[in-house]
C-alpha cells in the first residue's frame, strides 16, 4: 500500500509548500522516489524544487474543480507504487476538500489500495485561528480512512491561544483521535539560522543541493545541516504515518 499525501489548508502562506518539500526530501532519503505534483492554481512554488521534479497540474476551472483535470490526477496517482505528495493551493481548499469527500475519494484510493493522509499546516500569529478552523474543518469532514498529520509552524509566532499550546486547545482534544502525527517545526532565529532557511526557500533548493553548494559560507551550510537534522528527528518520530 502506498500512501497519498496532500497538503491542505485554507490560509495562504503558511508553509504548505515548505511542508510538501520536506517530505518529499525526507522520502527521498529513506529511499523512496514519490509523485511530486502541485495542483495550486496560483503559487506553484512546489514545483520550483527542480531537484524534485514535480509535475504542475491544474485541477480548477474557476473556483470549482474541473472533474475531467481531477479524473488526470487521480489517474496519475494511483499507478505509483511508492505513493505521491500533492501540494494544494489556499484558493482551491473548499471546492477540493468538498469533491474529495463528496466522490468518496479516500474509500476510492483505498479500494486501489492507497491510503490518503493530509497534512494540515497550524502557523502561529495572525493566521492562528484561521489554520485552526481548517484543521477542525478537514478532521470534522473527511471519512475514517483518512489520516491526518498537523505541522506546528511558529515562524509568525506561538502556536498557542489564550496561555494554551495546540495539544490543549478543544480544537485538538476533540479531534485527537484523527491526528496520527504532531510534527514541529522549531523555531529559528531570524537573523542566523531562520534567514539561511528563509534564503534556501527562496531559491526554491533542497537541503542537499544548498549543502553542496561552495558558494555559501561554512557556517551557513553548518546551520542549515542542523535544521535540517532537526527537521529529520521530527519526521523520524512520525515515521509510521508516513
Amino acid at each position: 500500500m502506498a500512501n497519498i499525501h496532500m497538503v491542505l489548508q485554507g490560509k495562504g502562506g503558511v508553509g504548505k509548500s515548505f511542508t510538501a518539500a520536506l517530505l518529499a526530501q525526507y522520502m527521498m532519503l529513506k529511499g523512496q522516489k514519490p509523485l511530486c505534483i502541485d495542483t495550486d492554481p496560483v503559487n506553484a512554488t512546489f514545483h520550483g524544487y527542480k531537484a524534485l521534479n514535480v509535475q504542475r497540474l491544474q485541477i480548477m476551472e474557476g473556483d470549482e474543480i474541473n472533474p475531467r483535470y481531477f479524473d488526470a490526477l487521480i489517474e496519475l496517482i494511483v499507478p505509483s507504487e511508492e505513493g505521491a505528495i500533492i501540494d494544494n493551493g489556499a484558493s482551491s481548499f473548499v471546492p477540493l476538500a468538498h469533491y474529495l469527500i463528496s466522490n468518496q475519494v479516500p474509500a476510492l484510493l483505498q479500494e486501489l489500495g492507497h491510503e490518503l493522509v493530509l497534512h494540515t499546516v497550524i502557523t502561529g500569529g495572525q493566521a492562528l485561528l484561521d489554520t485552526i478552523s481548517g484543521f477542525v474543518q478537514l478532521a470534522t469532514q473527511f471519512p475514517q480512512e483518512t489520516r491526518f498529520v498537523v505541522w506546528l509552524n511558529p515562524y509568525w509566532g506561538p502556536i498557542e491561544h489564550e496561555g494554551k499550546g495546540f495539544t490543549d486547545l478543544k480544537a485538538y482534544r476533540d479531534n485527537k483521535a484523527r491526528v496520527s502525527a504532531i510534527i514541529q517545526i522549531p523555531q529559528l532565529k531570524e537573523q542566523t539560522y531562520g534567514r539561511d532557511l528563509s534564503d534556501m526557500l527562496q531559491q526554491r533548493l533542497t537541503f542537499d543541493e544548498a549543502l553542496g553548494m561552495k558558494s555559501l559560507a561554512i557556517m551557513a551550510r553548518q546551520r542549515l545541516k542542523i535544521v535540517r537534522d532537526r527537521l529529520h528527528s521530527q519526521l523520524e518520530l512520525a515515521a509510521a504515518s508516513l
